[in-house]
């Protein structure tokens, strides 16, 4: 009778926390759908002109470490052939 008794509880709480977690999922969703829409999405304009920014900031400095791995490079095989 107790193992009984013990099934079902077990069985009651799995069933419920299982049900818990899906309606707190749904809650989160319903969260992220409200706050999403107070969201102030930037205009193509001002996304261009900052993937613009981003992308000529990486090529300066990757020029700049390219000259000076290079200088760095050929200072160090002259150091070894002295």
């Amino acid at each position: 009778m107790f193992q009984k008794v013990k099934q079902f509880l077990k069985e009651k709480v799995a069933t419920t926390s299982s049900i818990a977690f899906f309606q707190k999922v749904k809650q989160f969703l319903r969260e992220v759908k409200i706050e999403m829409k107070k969201v102030t999405w930037p205009t193509k304009k001002e996304t261009v002109a900052t993937t613009s920014v981003v992308l000529l900031t990486v090529f300066i400095i990757a020029f700049f470490l390219g000259v000076v791995d290079f200088v760095l490079s050929k200072g160090i095989e002259n150091l070894i052939k002295f």
